[in-house]
């Protein structure tokens, strides 16, 4: 009797044993299953934000039929949601053009920041093109959006390079620099007022604009 009892037991004990393997493997199955989903859905939803210190957005004028200036703005800001909502703000007051007076013509006689302080990039991106990208690698993309400046907007083609330097940062760059007429927003009378104030015989009314943009994920 003493022998079926402990050999009860020891069954008993086994059966206990394979139960509570078995349930420890079911939990970490469902554990790594969830550690999984939830970094997925982070890199899907994550929140990206400009960093104006690593960005830059150039344009080029040109007078005189073949004198060209590089010029930038001095502050630039946007976002990306989880959703691929992407926005581009530029402040127009940061013109930099390295000459004080042309910063402050262009800031009143062509801008006008006073009535249009800032111009607005609006676009809607793949975020899973994006999130497909590894660290290291990148991809070409064109994308559309709506260009907003001096009250105008207009629907236009950018032709990107968007690299991932790491899980966190993203460059954006354009692979083709994309050409602005001052005719399509409103902006022809002020060239021509650019023009007179500093005695040129002309000012190209088309301009080249590029960047370097880096975005960082909000933590």
């Amino acid at each position: 009797m003493e022998n079926e009892y402990v050999s009860d037991k020891q069954t008993t004990w086994r059966r206990n044993v394979k139960h509570t393997t078995l349930t420890l493997s079911v939990s970490k199955t469902i554990l790594f299953t969830c550690l999984l989903w939830v970094g997925i859905s982070t890199a899907a939803l994550a929140q990206w934000s400009l960093n104006n210190s690593h960005s830059q957005l150039n344009f080029i004028s040109i007078k005189k039929g073949d004198v060209a200036e590089i010029h930038h703005f001095k502050q630039l800001s946007g976002d990306i949601d989880g959703s691929g909502s992407a926005e581009i703000i530029i402040d127009l007051s940061s013109v930099e053009t390295l000459i004080p007076i042309r910063n402050q013509r262009m800031r009143d006689l062509l801008f006008e920041v006073v009535k249009f302080p800032d111009s607005r990039f609006h676009a809607q991106l793949n975020m899973k093109e994006i999130n497909a990208i590894q660290a290291g690698n990148s991809k070409q993309l064109d994308v559309m959006g709506d260009f907003t400046l001096h009250g105008q907007t207009k629907h236009l083609k950018l032709e990107l390079l968007v690299s991932r330097l790491s899980e966190t940062r993203l460059l954006v760059i354009t692979s083709k620099p994309l050409l602005i007429n001052a005719g399509d927003f409103a902006l022809a009378a002020g060239v021509e007022k650019l023009r007179e104030v500093a005695g040129l015989p002309s000012i190209s009314s088309v301009v080249p604009v590029s960047f370097v943009l880096q975005f960082d994920m909000n933590e």
